[in-house]
């Protein structure tokens, strides 16, 4: 698994992700590497589509990113181009996404570069739309206000057919969620919902969205959504804050579509990809979300221990459970599993352990 080249996604407002971008940049010199920042830019810059910015970087077959989630979600924006792989240097403070410490980033590579690592791969979300997605004039300078500059229309699938009735396939795609929410304050907006190609419900809402299982513990979340394990295949959908009786979420196949439709009493809807606003849709426009044909690839030096950073990340910590550490059942701490069992996902047995 040698790497050819690095692309570096930086969060530059944080010195600790710059100091971390030198040792990365010093490591491709030593591994005589290629190396190059990728998605630079500053408030008076436009930024580029992803297929252009993989482009311009050269393809390169491993992206680092130096930051938190949201320099982690900017990095699997570009490796989802390139099919290349995404180590997280955890820079942030409550992340789910990345997984190394900044002192460790060059041992990190090391094992990358030696294929001593484990590459796990994640569910991603793509879209089709009843029309090309753009943002209206003027929002542009009000998504300067305190943040970075948007991001480019999505471009068209060259390789997707064309048909009306299917409408555009554009190119994008979330690791997250895909949300399409009210733009006035005051307005709710009105939807349909359309699961697997029938009519699940309308909704009066703030936004509905649609998540994958990595993007359960994000937006999803906070609305009241489950928790899904990042192995396992599903699409969620979420209502925020519906005027109605039915304000659950429903877990969906990963072949089955979410469609959502812009109702005529409606007003205007954003449409926001992992959580970046990417377009405005008028009432009797739609979009259908459905799992990406290619899955995330995401570094992992050992094994994810997805449940113990949720119960870190969400301070279970003080469960009653917790003053019997020595048991856990289902996970015997000396012997191999049974054979019944062999085939469960389990933490590996400890090193001195017989």
């Amino acid at each position: 698994m040698s790497v050819q080249r690095v692309g570096i996604v930086v969060h530059g407002g944080r010195p600790a992700a710059v100091a971390a971008a030198d040792v990365v940049q010093r490591w491709c010199e030593r591994q005589e590497v290629g190396c190059v920042a990728i998605d630079v830019w500053n408030q008076d810059e436009q930024r580029r589509d992803a297929r252009e910015e993989v482009d311009a970087a050269g393809g390169p077959d491993l992206i680092v990113t130096l930051g938190g989630d949201g320099t982690f979600l900017r990095g699997a924006r570009l490796a989802a181009q390139n099919d290349a792989l995404v180590l997280g240097v955890d820079l942030g403070t409550l992340g789910f996404l990345t997984e190394v410490p900044a002192d460790d980033v060059a041992r990190a590579l090391d094992a990358i570069h030696r294929g001593r690592v484990t590459v796990e791969t994640r569910l991603m979300l793509t879209m089709r739309a009843s029309r090309p997605l753009a943002l209206p004039d003027g929002m542009d300078a009000l998504l300067h206000y305190g943040r970075g500059p948007a991001l480019p229309p999505p471009l068209v699938r060259p390789e997707c057919a064309v048909a009306p009735d299917w409408g555009v396939a554009l190119n994008l795609t979330a690791l997250n969620d895909i949300v399409l929410e009210k733009l006035a304050r005051d307005r709710q907006v009105s939807l349909g919902v359309y699961l697997a190609g029938r009519l699940l419900a309308s909704y009066s809402a703030d936004a509905v969205l649609v998540a994958t299982p990595t993007g359960s513990t994000a937006y999803s979340f906070a609305a009241g959504g489950p928790v899904i394990s990042p192995a396992a295949d599903a699409i969620v959908f979420t209502p925020v804050a519906p005027h109605m009786t039915f304000n659950r979420s429903v877990v969906a196949a990963p072949d089955e579509a979410v469609a959502v439709r812009v109702l005529g009493h409606s007003g205007r809807a954003a449409v926001s990809v992992d959580g970046q606003l990417r377009g405005v849709l008028e009432p009797g426009d739609w979009i259908g979300v459905y799992a990406a044909p290619r899955r995330l690839r995401v570094v992992r030096l050992g094994p994810t221990d997805f449940y113990g950073r949720l119960r870190e990340r969400m301070r279970l910590t003080d469960a009653p459970a917790a003053d019997d550490t020595g048991v856990t059942p289902l996970w015997p701490h000396t012997t191999p599993a049974p054979d019944d069992l062999a085939h469960l996902r389990l933490p590996p047995l400890p090193v001195d352990a017989d």
